[in-house]
């Protein structure tokens, strides 16, 4: 009983050093979900402080946790990332990206310079071979290969 004791009245010190490494990880993690789960060591910390006992200090706080985690978490993440840019980067930026051919490109070999001035080892997506100096489109990227096609049989980028 001695036990039980001593940690109720001690408590206050294991909610700070709680709410503290959770604060840390958030820090780290910026995903809000350890900055609740701080703010429900808080409302442990401020039972403890008004006299509650131990296991209903752990009741608020996994409850005042839960409570935000799952209603005010999810808005706070949409407005935080409300402000992205959506513009298309790294390979999903060369998908439909216009360019000429350099060397002839068949469905084994190639050599494409897209738009942006990057040279790129190319692979027909048709069987038909692509003289040098036709325009492509884009059509995929496989590893440092980009598949093109004619850029007259498709339509305007998006």
């Amino acid at each position: 009983m001695e036990l039980i004791q001593t940690i109720e009245q001690f408590a206050w010190i294991g909610w700070l050093v709680l709410i503290l490494v959770f604060l840390v990880i958030e820090m780290l993690s910026l995903d809000f979900t350890f900055l609740m789960l701080s703010i429900g060591g808080l409302a442990g910390l401020g039972s403890d402080l008004i006299g509650a006992p131990i296991w209903l200090q752990i009741i608020i706080a996994a409850a005042v946790a839960a409570v935000l985690v799952l209603f005010l978490r999810p808005p706070l993440l949409a407005r935080l990332r409300r402000g992205e840019d959506p513009t298309p980067t790294n390979v999903a930026a060369l998908i439909g990206l216009s360019g000429r051919v350099l060397s002839t490109v068949s469905a084994h070999a190639g050599e494409v310079k897209l738009s942006n001035g990057d040279t790129w080892t190319a692979r027909g997506d048709a069987a038909d071979e692509l003289e040098p100096g036709t325009v492509i489109r884009v059509s995929r990227i496989d590893g440092a290969t980009a598949y093109v096609r004619p850029a007259d049989l498709e339509g305007p980028r998006a």
